[in-house]
């Protein structure tokens, strides 16, 4: 039973593993269809002590408008401020729609209460709306 939800999900065994220990993982919704966002790019930084943005990793979300590993495999999660960033601009424009926002940045707080944190955005032309999912 297991087996066939993870297989379900597009993911197979090992990379279920994998994206399981993967610290952050993003969604993209469009609100207008109702269905996912595929080929949106997404870029994840850390706030720096000085207060600077360091990119840490930069991915395209998959065919259910998922990246399930965010976070660089070589890193550990550390507590800080971080920001990630639809490119919803670019995507909008690919699929001949006008949008209002050129991209939306996301800061959180990761405060290590928690092993695992995903952004979800729901999204539409002209609004859009994230939460701190699970």
């Amino acid at each position: 039973m297991i087996k066939a939800m993870i297989l379900g999900t597009g993911l197979t065994m090992s990379a279920w593993a994998i994206a399981a220990d993967n610290p952050l993982s993003v969604h993209v919704l469009n609100l207008q269809t109702g269905l996912p966002s595929p080929d949106i790019a997404v870029v994840l930084e850390q706030q720096n002590q000085k207060g600077q943005w360091v990119k840490l990793n930069e991915k395209i979300t998959n065919e259910n408008g998922r990246i399930s590993e965010l976070y660089p495999d070589n890193k550990k999660l550390q507590q800080g401020i971080y920001r990630v960033t639809f490119k919803t601009g670019d995507w909008f424009k690919k699929h001949n729609e006008n949008s209002f926002f050129p991209e939306v940045p996301v800061i959180f707080n990761v405060d290590g209460t928690v092993k695992h944190y995903h952004i979800p955005l729901l999204l539409s032309p002209y609004g859009y709306s994230t939460y701190r999912g699970n």
